[in-house]
């Protein structure tokens, strides 16, 4: 199980502050481009503007999403497409996800959470394994999300976890419980799965 730092009540300055310190210790250590993987949904985009403010070298920073809809870049639901918005400008190299791409190592994983537990698009119909031989799959929810009825490409807990440290944002007592449940090891949702195999430290900011 992995070391895991929870920090309450940060807002999206506190967060962006630590991903600049988490991202300038990287470059630091790094001669050339580093990689981090960021998730989609609402939450990720405020904290990614306050961090637009920081003195980050962009050019030196490729930015994967963890999950993508299988939709065009254009579509208001593509991940990609807002991520490409958002940094692009700042100078970041965004990678849109491919099957049979090659992933690199990432400096930071970055993950949301659902309230079953589903982290990137590994739902718990989809049985994520730790020891799954692919890094990115193509994957349909069960039940599919309203609000995104979409077929998925997803990076596998292994890919996600070819990395220096990863981070949680959720908000809400409700998600909170589930990740509080998965530390504990009560339950085998995909969260938990992950936080079971992982070694590197863990921060999650509620």
């Amino acid at each position: 199980m992995a070391n895991v730092t929870i920090i309450e009540n940060a807002d999206d300055a506190d967060i962006a502050a630590w991903l600049a310190e988490r991202l300038q210790q990287a470059l630091g250590v790094s001669d050339g481009e580093i990689a981090i993987t960021i998730p989609g949904g609402s939450t990720p985009f405020p904290i990614l503007a306050a961090l637009a403010d920081s003195d980050l070298d962009w050019s030196r920073i490729a930015v994967w999403p963890g999950d993508d809809r299988i939709v065009a870049e254009d579509h208001p639901a593509s991940n990609v497409g807002r991520i490409r918005a958002a940094l692009e400008p700042l100078g970041a190299r965004v990678v849109a996800l491919a099957e049979g791409a090659l992933l690199p190592h990432f400096a930071l994983t970055w993950l949301g959470m659902g309230g079953d537990g589903h982290i990137a698009s590994l739902f718990p119909n989809t049985d994520p394994q730790v020891d799954d031989p692919q890094a990115l799959r193509r994957l349909v929810p069960d039940p599919l999300p309203p609000e995104a009825p979409f077929a998925r490409l997803s990076l596998t807990i292994p890919a996600l976890l070819d990395s220096d440290a990863l981070l949680f944002v959720m908000r809400g007592a409700d998600k909170r419980a589930v990740f509080d449940g998965a530390i504990r090891g009560e339950h085998d949702l995909p969260v938990a799965r992950l936080l079971g195999a992982a070694h590197q430290p863990v921060t999650c900011f509620t």
